[in-house]
């Protein structure tokens, strides 16, 4: 039988921490949407000021990103660069095809995934990888 890591409370509440420092660091009101490897929301956080519907796509950059087992942004890529039967995909996958959505890797294992909505996608990116950045 094989084991692998999973994101523990405390792996969570890290993530969500060093995420919003970034968010906060930069004035970017958003929500930080945190998962396990099969997609299950484990935190939400909107910060003050962000939008309403941004509770909505954050989760599903973040399911999108640990369901794909890569960051969302390549979805979007690969729709932008005309491959749009993507656009078919069922939901919830669909709703989170855009940058943003950032997988926690830890030992070549998938263990669970970051998704940011509010600012920029790449600015959305850049919180999720300072979250993820605080397990190292």
């Amino acid at each position: 039988m094989q084991t692998k890591p999973y994101l523990c409370l405390a792996d969570v509440k890290k993530i969500a921490a060093a995420a919003e420092a970034e968010a906060v660091a930069n004035k970017w009101a958003v929500v930080i949407a945190i998962v396990d490897d099969g997609g299950h929301l484990l935190w939400l956080q909107r910060l003050d000021g962000a939008n309403a519907l941004s509770s909505h796509i954050a989760p599903a950059k973040a399911r999108v990103s640990a369901l794909g087992r890569r960051e969302s942004k390549l979805y979007e890529d690969m729709i932008n660069n005309g491959r749009v039967s993507f656009l078919t995909a069922p939901a919830p996958m669909a709703d989170g095809m855009l940058e943003g959505g950032v997988p926690i890797i830890v030992d070549g294992h998938i263990i669970g995934a970051v998704g940011v909505s509010g600012v920029k996608s790449a600015e959305d990116a850049q919180i999720a990888k300072a979250g993820i950045a605080a397990l190292s």
